[in-house]
């Protein structure tokens, strides 16, 4: 692990070189990110396919192309999001400069998760550098063939020494915890989250935990049946269920519990044919410690759909579960695989009593016609995010912020709220060494007087159109004159007053 620090202390004197700082590094950079990608396309697909049996339409459509789109806003937007953010003045600020600079954080370490091993390394990856950081990126060692993969092709496009590749598992990442960094960005399981919590609290470490969680998925009786069970099929067990977003369990009615598992069960065999295993659009699950957590998971379970596996090559079809109890196993855990449960409740009402009764999930869904039961379902509830009547769909948009909140994480990112993440909103005042007299109602000696006309012209506030901005200046005006009075050798009369406000107009 010495080998580890010291690519980390060659990342940190590389940043602190200012290497990073240049947008047009920045570019340049994201722009040969974009070049590997175009380039190994076949290699990053094969690697997923040894992983987690993606085949290249999938590796393409779920993983290559929404990194080529993050990176292609970056690079479009990146003059825009870096350049100073002018913000609002005060009557004391009138003429003064005033604006908040985005400035990269340092050195920030990104830890990938196995389930979408390329995809959730490279977004974090191209907001830190987009931002101006220094990145040491940690792949997730379960995906192996992935890790490798990048930790191949990474140097051989972009800056060896602001963004080493550090492979390995829990040894490694461990240690590489105990060294000191300006962020951890950490997309996993909560218990994982904690440790790193734990690691980072040693040195005031800020953290984005991107977790997980139970996600609920509430169908409501009146909905299109058919169309809200194919779209909850097809997020379910994308991926083989190894989605952080995926339902995880539907929340409905006794009444269609049956009408739902006949609509999934219709729904996968216009997927994936008669014979799933055989479907070269479904993966299978990362490995045998996963394959066997999830085959203990359906111990007790009454399997309405489903249940096949397959040991040898980590196959588990995908499985529907009905009349589930919400105190078995199966409901205490993140599932993370193609199991999913029903069930049953007997109104909206209870549902959302039953979601608030647990952890905050990382994404709500709700199916239903009924838009005032939307918005209270939204109101009444709390997840990182919320699609209505789709799943997943949340996710695509690089102008929501995606992250979790409570145990399901903290923290955001995705198009601009990456490259936020990724930087500290520095306060920038500069003021001129002129108009001294302008001050003078904050020094001492302070009475009764100044603190009246302190609180009138801090506390007045102003439309932000033109004739607010008429306004400001005539205020402007007015505490010169105010000042001016309050600092006179003698109080002045009304036309000395009303002489003076003519003349600085």
């Amino acid at each position: 692990m010495a080998e580890a620090k010291l690519r980390v202390e060659r990342a940190r004197a590389a940043f602190r070189a200012g290497r990073a700082r240049s947008p047009g590094f920045r570019l340049q950079q994201l722009r040969a990110l974009e070049r590997m990608v175009e380039e190994k396309q076949r290699e990053i697909a094969a690697a997923l396919k040894a992983d987690l049996n993606k085949n290249e339409y999938n590796a393409f459509s779920y993983e290559i192309l929404g990194t080529l789109g993050e990176i292609a806003l970056m690079v479009d937007q990146l003059h825009t999001w870096a350049a100073p953010k002018p913000v609002a003045k005060n009557i004391l600020t009138l003429t003064d400069d005033v604006y908040i600079h985005y400035e990269p954080l340092g050195v920030v370490l990104v830890i990938g998760s196995w389930n979408y091993p390329f995809a959730l390394v490279m977004q974090p990856l191209i907001g830190a550098i987009a931002a101006g950081n220094a990145v040491v990126i940690k792949p997730s060692e379960i995906s192996a063939n992935t890790a490798k993969l990048m930790a191949e092709l990474i140097p051989q496009y972009i800056d060896k020494d602001l963004y080493p590749v550090i492979t390995g598992g829990v040894t490694e990442t461990t240690e590489l915890l105990k060294e000191r960094f300006d962020h951890i960005f950490y997309t996993g399981n909560s218990q994982v989250g904690k440790i790193v919590m734990e690691a980072a609290a040693r040195h005031l470490t800020p953290v984005t935990l991107e977790l997980g969680g139970k996600s609920p998925c509430y169908i409501d009786k009146d909905c299109n049946l058919e169309v809200a069970c194919r779209r909850i099929a097809w997020g379910k067990y994308m991926n083989c269920g190894q989605t952080c977003i995926a339902p995880d369990y539907i929340l409905c009615e006794q009444s269609i519990q049956n009408k739902v598992v006949e609509n999934i069960k219709k729904t996968l065999k216009e997927f994936h044919g008669e014979d799933i295993k055989q479907s070269p659009d479904y993966e299978r699950i990362v490995n045998k410690h996963h394959f066997k957590r999830l085959l203990s998971l359906l111990e007790g379970q009454k399997i309405a759909y489903g249940g096949e596996t397959d040991e040898a090559t980590c196959f588990i079809a995908p499985t529907i579960l009905t009349d589930v109890s919400p105190d078995s196993r199966i409901m205490q855990e993140e599932i993370f695989g193609p199991l999913l449960p029903i069930v049953t409740i007997k109104s909206a009402a209870e549902a959302i009593q039953f979601i608030n009764q647990r952890e905050k999930p990382l994404a709500f869904y709700l199916f239903s016609n009924d838009k005032k039961l939307i918005k209270r379902m939204i109101s009444e509830t709390s997840s990182g995010g919320v699609t209505a009547n789709d799943v997943l769909m949340h996710f695509t948009l690089p102008d929501l912020p995606f992250g979790g909140v409570g145990y399901s994480g903290m923290g955001a990112y995705h198009g601009r709220h990456s490259f936020e993440t990724f930087s500290h909103r520095r306060s920038c005042l500069i003021k001129s060494l002129k108009m001294e007299n302008m001050n003078k109602i904050r020094y001492p000696p302070n009475s009764k007087k100044k603190v009246a006309w302190a609180k009138f012209f801090l506390l007045t506030r102003f439309n932000k159109g033109r004739v607010g901005l008429v306004a400001l200046a005539l205020l402007g005006v007015l505490l010169a004159v105010v000042i001016k009075h309050l600092t006179h050798p003698k109080p002045l009369t009304s036309s000395e007053a009303l002489f003076q406000f003519s003349r600085t107009r």
